[in-house]
């Protein structure tokens, strides 16, 4: 079993300190300092794999000054799924983490006290979960939000999840991390000096090509990939390329690229997805923006714009050459962690820091999504699938 929190320097370095100013108190239990908000995170899943543990580790190796993790609230690998091998190895992360930084490990929502600071939920379990967890944080006493992609299952569920808070007064705000990436800032910039250029985002990730591994993928993502991996690029088209359901013009697909899968997964049960995709969108409006997604297309995500002639003129990568030493040390901390952790790491810091400072000091989180554009995203998400399942065919 990988003993995640010994590999961190930082977490042997800062215990006298954080021991001294952050003693555990079950109840009684208070971690945030002045200007931090008090996060609970709710769905932290296998160390290593689950994108709730990184953010963990994050917020505990103090990456994010205004958040402070207090509470970890993880119903399955403290309940149902101690005993699985990846429990075990939960519970062995769990004991390191409550020992060096105090902080609190709770199986259920209703074993969490009242706010001491400003609460900031985040919301990182199972896509089918968060209507219900996101009610459940409102009640709780939460401030403040932050919703993983793609926030629900459906469009209606999503816009539910927002008439709820609204109702109740607590923001919602979403994890979509490369709105505030560099290259996507870079890509738009250097296309904005070229006339009638074209951008095109690209996405993936690093699943052995087989059946086996991506019908794993296929049902732990039973959402399917437009809602799932590739729903961070439809953010950046309804953030800045003004798609949305009602300004879709065209869809096309990219046949020769895109693959169409039905494979079984670890349940026995079928699942159909894509396992790659790429796909054009042109706006009534005059926009066109293309995004391409391959389960298995490696660890880097890039950005190219092209000129009128089709002629690839500009690219720039995450991570870029500035960033790749972050990389390696992040792999030789955690060798065993999903890679694109590492490769996003820089972004998933500052959309913690934005929320939690803004959680604290009202002001607006720069970037960052908010949950209308989150239901704009779903709903383009829902309007592609099926069209381009269609032209697969």
């Amino acid at each position: 079993m990988l003993n995640s929190l010994s590999k961190t320097s930082a977490f042997v370095t800062r215990q006298g300190r954080n021991m001294a100013t952050r003693a555990y108190g079950s109840s009684q239990l208070q971690l945030a300092k002045e200007g931090q908000a008090e996060v609970i995170l709710v769905g932290c899943g296998q160390p290593n794999k689950g994108m709730g543990w990184y953010h963990a580790i994050q917020m505990l190796e103090d990456r994010c000054p205004s958040a402070s993790l207090d509470y970890v609230v993880e119903p399955w690998f403290m309940g149902g799924g101690k005993d699985s091998e990846a429990g075990v190895e939960f519970a062995g992360w769990q004991k390191e983490a409550e020992g060096k930084y105090g902080t609190a490990f709770i199986g259920s929502m209703d074993d969490l006290p009242e706010p001491k600071a400003p609460r900031l939920a985040l919301i990182s379990g199972r896509t089918a979960d968060n209507p219900r967890l996101l009610t459940e944080c409102i009640e709780k006493g939460s401030k403040c939000i932050y919703l993983e992609k793609p926030g629900a299952p459906t469009v209606a569920e999503l816009e539910q999840m927002k008439n709820e808070a609204e109702a109740a007064g607590v923001e919602v705000l979403m994890g979509y991390n490369k709105n505030v990436c560099k290259y996507v800032r870079k890509t738009r910039e250097f296309a904005e000096t070229v006339k009638g250029s074209h951008v095109t985002f690209v996405s993936n990730n690093a699943y052995e090509p087989t059946a086996e591994s991506l019908g794993e993928c296929f049902e732990r993502n039973a959402e399917g990939m437009l809602k799932n991996m590739a729903i961070h690029e439809l953010a950046l088209l309804a953030s800045f390329y003004d798609v949305n359901v009602d300004n879709i013009a065209e869809v096309t697909a990219d046949k020769e690229f895109s693959s169409l899968q039905t494979l079984k997964g670890p349940s026995g049960k079928d699942f159909t997805d894509f396992d790659k995709i790429k796909f054009t969108i042109k706006t009534k409006n005059g926009n066109t923006v293309s995004v391409q997604a391959d389960r298995c297309g490696g660890t880097d995500s890039y950005a190219f714009v092209s000129d009128p002639s089709g002629e690839e003129v500009f690219r720039y990568y995450m991570p870029d050459d500035e960033d790749k030493a972050m990389v390696q040390e992040l792999q030789a901390q955690y060798p065993t962690a999903m890679p694109y952790f590492f490769t996003q790491d820089p972004d998933y810091v500052t959309v913690k820091e934005r929320v939690a400072k803004h959680t604290v000091d009202g002001l607006p989180a720069e970037g960052i999504a908010t949950v209308q554009i989150a239901v704009d995203t779903l709903k383009v998400a829902e309007y592609l699938t099926p069209i381009l399942q269609e032209q697969l065919k």
